[in-house]
């Protein structure tokens, strides 16, 4: 895949230090047009915007950030505790992915050793993201392999999990495409997920770059079409996964995760180590984003609510660890809904 969601461009700005270049994801996918950025507050408003999104993604984002904050601080003569403002506010743009600030602190502490080596270090977080991915896409597939007996899989997803939310790959996405390159994938349901659409805007738009047959779906249409027996398998991604398993993804999952288990077929969480925060004991710790009401009561601007009808948009839910059938990272498969909880093996 070439799709390409963040990176550091040279040629950017006209003082010779480059900026981020962002694909901007709230475009797809009628226009593929990249976002130059090079300031702070312009890297804040993408990731507050979606422009830039999820979990892997934003912990890029936030690496690649302080090296920006830098940049912009030397441009502008800003005091060192300017510049740390700066990348305060980049951290803290979204709450719940906890990539984001993970991302920042990997490379905060080089700050005194100058920008070269904290912009180094964040291209190493994008190398690192997208070796993660393909590790933890291949032990994935490899475990739904030895416990699904079909020919070829049929699953569900919800949300983006792609290369679009990582630096590179993916992470359930990673692991649909593992199966699809090893022949064992026979078709994707891609729930469209509300209220943004990423499902039928971002990750169709990437089942169909990578040639894998799919279809789109309402998210009230998942229950059914899981119950109905059309589907082996879901896999689905993360913005944070707590201490004892809990995750907590975009809104609907949780719905998804419902219905595999009275369905009894697997349900299964993709993610790098980095979502995992042992820090976070349990789900009803992590505070979930709420964002405008407008993105539930408009669409393309147009109301579609009584006027005066107030929107309730909780961005993420949280699935217990007891639906979690497994847990797929770049360390191995932990089976969560079996008890096994992740456990700092670094």
């Amino acid at each position: 895949m070439t799709i390409a969601a963040i990176r550091w461009d040279e040629t950017i700005g006209s003082d010779g230090r480059g900026g981020i270049r962002l694909l901007d994801q709230t475009l797809l996918p009628g226009q593929a047009v990249d976002r130059e950025i090079t300031t702070t507050d312009g890297l804040v408003t993408a990731i507050q915007e979606l422009a830039v999104r999820g979990a892997p993604a934003l912990g890029v984002a936030g690496a690649m950030g302080v090296a920006l904050a830098m940049d912009e601080g030397a441009r502008r003569g800003w005091s060192p505790a300017q510049v740390q403002a700066a990348v305060e506010r980049v951290r803290l743009a979204r709450p719940t992915a906890v990539n984001l600030a993970w991302g920042v602190d990997q490379v905060r502490p080089l700050m005194p050793q100058g920008r070269v080596v904290v912009l180094s270090a964040a291209h190493r977080v994008a190398a690192a993201n997208e070796a993660a991915n393909r590790e933890l896409s291949r032990l994935g597939a490899d475990w739904l392999l030895a416990r699904i007996d079909r020919p070829r899989l049929r699953a569900i997803t919800h949300c983006n999990t792609g290369a679009l939310a990582t630096a590179a790959w993916g992470t359930g996405f990673g692991v649909l495409c593992e199966l699809h390159e090893r022949g064992r994938l026979e078709i994707v349901y891609a729930d469209e997920t509300r209220p943004l659409l990423q499902g039928s805007r971002l990750t169709a738009y990437e089942l169909a770059d990578a040639g894998i047959d799919h279809v789109v779906q309402a998210d009230g249409a998942a229950a059914s079409t899981i119950l109905r027996g059309l589907v082996d398998v879901a896999v689905v991604g993360a913005d944070r996964i707590a201490g004892n398993g809990d995750v907590a993804n975009k809104i609907g999952t949780l719905g998804v995760a419902l219905a595999c288990a009275d369905a009894g077929i697997p349900f299964m969480v993709a993610a790098p180590w980095s979502t995992v925060d042992l820090a976070t004991a349990h789900g009803g710790d992590i505070e979930i984003e709420l964002r405008s009401e407008d993105e539930v009561t408009h669409v393309a601007g147009a109301l579609v609510a009584p006027q005066g009808s107030r929107g309730f948009n909780p961005a993420f839910d949280v699935t217990p660890a007891r639906l979690v059938s497994a847990i797929a990272t770049e360390r191995g498969v932990l089976e969560a809904s079996l008890g096994q909880v992740p456990r700092d093996v670094s």
